[in-house]
């Protein structure tokens, strides 16, 4: 697939979701993701579950390492669900030989950021992971999740929101996500904004992959530079011609699908370490 027949695609789904009350707009973002999602591997099991009154779903591979990985998604705070998600959760799996956990945590306006969050350490505390991963919104959620902890696992991270947010720490409008959406999310959740939290590593190993076309990759790359001269260990890597939310179609775009694959391999090296 080529990028602008994904941009194409998913912007039409994004146009009919705008005329849909909510509830109907989720269940379309839902079915819209996994439009771009490849078959289940051979052999995974899928099992949705609750674990301290939050929904989850486990994915597990055939081939299976002990410990289990939490998976945060992404959506904006106000879309997103394991199903949304499903496809990228599924390929985690697969490639870490790892189980994974997806958490259903609440969304916006229904809740505000600290309830999210809380919904997410529930699962944490349940499951004891041995790494975080997040998406977006499931990234910002992974880092404070992190910082949280007093010894945090090894963080991967997909194009998160970092940092102040403010116009001037933005890269420039792209397809899929403008600066005014980002702004416009942060006047909705103000306490996203991490300006003092992300001074600090939130964890000492740290994955994290980019896009090219993404106003949150130039906060990103500035704090992958300011974690790394605080002394973590950060592997980083930018999808080049790739816009936010091309990780739902990593199997079908080239070049996510190698960045994908190379922030697998490191995320599971890290926990083999």
């Amino acid at each position: 697939m080529h990028i602008d027949a994904f941009i194409q695609r998913f912007s039409a789904g994004l146009a009919v979701m705008e005329e849909l009350p909510l509830p109907q707009s989720r269940r379309a973002y839902d079915k819209l993701c996994r439009t771009f999602a490849p078959p289940d591997p051979a052999g995974m099991r899928v099992e949705n579950s609750v674990l301290d009154g939050v929904g989850v779903r486990r994915l597990i591979p055939q081939q299976r390492t002990p410990g289990c990985v939490l998976f945060i998604h992404g959506g904006g705070f106000t879309l997103g669900s394991v199903e949304s998600h499903h496809g990228p959760a599924a390929s985690l799996a697969q490639r870490l030989e790892r189980e994974v956990i997806s958490v259903n945590y609440r969304l916006a306006p229904e809740v505000d950021y600290p309830a999210m969050l809380a919904d997410c350490q529930a699962v944490l505390e349940a499951i004891q992971p041995i790494a975080l991963v997040g998406d977006s919104a499931g990234g910002r959620l992974a880092i404070d999740l992190a910082h949280s902890l007093n010894t945090a696992p090894p963080l991967g991270l997909i194009y998160p929101p970092v940092g102040k947010l403010s116009p001037p720490c933005l890269g420039e409008d792209a397809a899929l996500l403008s600066r005014n959406d980002v702004l416009g999310i942060c006047q909705q959740l103000p306490a996203i904004i991490a300006t003092q939290r992300d001074h600090s590593p939130p964890s000492t190993s740290i994955e994290v992959l980019t896009v090219e076309h993404d106003p949150l990759t130039r906060p990103i790359e500035a704090a992958v530079a300011h974690w790394q001269e605080a002394g973590a260990s950060v592997g980083y890597r930018c999808a080049l011609q790739m816009v936010h939310g091309t990780l739902h179609a990593h199997a079908l775009l080239p070049s996510m699908q190698n960045a994908w694959q190379d922030f697998c391999q490191a995320l599971r090296k890290r926990l083999a370490d």
